[in-house]
């Protein structure tokens, strides 16, 4: 019984560490991005983005939806694909275009900040994010309008609460989402430390191996890889500092982690969230991995062939961490 509890507190112990490590840079960032909002700045950054709408098959105005998505969270641009919806009504190709398009890019401010916190660049998974983003929504746009596929009108199942957007009430919610993530790391280091115990770990890095070898990420990762993938990159990046300021995951390791999560990551809840906005699996999901996959594979290729000098230049910079 002495050496559960002891276990037990030792568990929480890390996971507050955990969590006290990742609160630090989330709440400067969400504090600083809410500033932006009220500002104007989601407004200004639509204008920029409305010209890029229109290059992969999209009304202008739906630049405002990712626009909301890039500075603060999925759910905010759910919210205005909703409302927008009948300004700018879409076809099911349009909906899973615009919707894989914030699957892989939403969130930056926080997520980038994550990433870099672990020692990648922030320009490079800058980069990757929006521009796999915009690059995986062309790709998508063109294949429907070849095939004539999903283009009949497309219908929004869901239909979001009223919200309460007093200073109050955000300030409420983000507290609330940070005693969430609080639980959930804590949840996680117990199953992991449980599904190592067992053996299962060991047996899912074994039948990954083949996959995460030719993607270039080594086995030490390869368990956060895949709780990023499946839950989020909030909580594999959480994991990936933890590691990386041990010096247990290697510096290309990080690099090719991070960067697969951030291109596909929280493959169920985000998933489902995109479906919901009328977003079809053949982009929302099956098209990301598949996508995801290959970026990864040319970018391992890529990064063998320079220097270390130029992968620190442009992809790590272990002082960050």
């Amino acid at each position: 019984m002495n050496r559960l509890v002891d276990a037990l507190k030792r568990l929480l112990v890390e996971a507050v560490e955990i969590s006290f490590r990742l609160f630090k840079i989330m709440i400067p960032v969400i504090v600083a991005v809410k500033i932006l909002k009220e500002l104007g700045a989601v407004e200004w950054l639509a204008v920029v983005l409305s010209p890029v709408m229109e290059v992969v098959g999209l009304p202008g105005g739906m630049g405002l939806v990712w626009a909301t998505t890039l500075l603060t969270n999925l759910y905010g641009g759910m919210i205005v694909f909703v409302s927008l919806s009948s300004d700018f009504p879409v076809t099911v190709a349009q909906a899973t275009v615009l919707t894989t398009m914030m699957l892989v890019a939403h969130g930056l401010p926080v997520e980038l900040r994550i990433a870099q916190k672990a020692g990648v660049r922030l320009l490079a998974m800058g980069m990757l994010r929006v521009g796999g983003a915009f690059l995986l929504g062309f790709v998508l746009d063109r294949v429907y309008a070849s095939g004539g596929w999903l283009q009949e009108p497309n219908v929004i199942p869901w239909i979001p609460p009223a919200q309460d957007t007093s200073l109050l009430a955000w300030g409420v919610d983000q507290a609330k989402g940070l005693v969430l993530i609080f639980f959930i790391i804590l949840a996680l280091l117990a199953m992991i430390k449980v599904l190592t115990r067992l053996g299962i770990t060991n047996l899912i890095t074994k039948s990954m191996h083949p996959l995460l070898r030719v993607l270039g990420i080594g086995n030490a990762a390869s368990t956060i890889t895949i709780i990023g993938m499946t839950l989020g990159l909030a909580y594999g990046g959480a994991l990936i500092i933890q590691e990386a300021t041990s010096d247990r995951i290697g510096k290309k390791d990080i690099v090719f982690s991070l960067a697969f999560m951030g291109l596909s990551h929280s493959l169920i809840e985000d998933t489902l969230l995109a479906a919901l906005l009328g977003g079809h699996l053949s982009g929302i999901l099956w098209g990301r991995i598949i996508f995801s996959l290959l970026c990864i594979f040319l970018l391992v290729k890529w990064i063998s062939r320079v220097s270390d000098a130029a992968f620190e230049r442009y992809f790590f910079h272990s002082t960050a961490r």
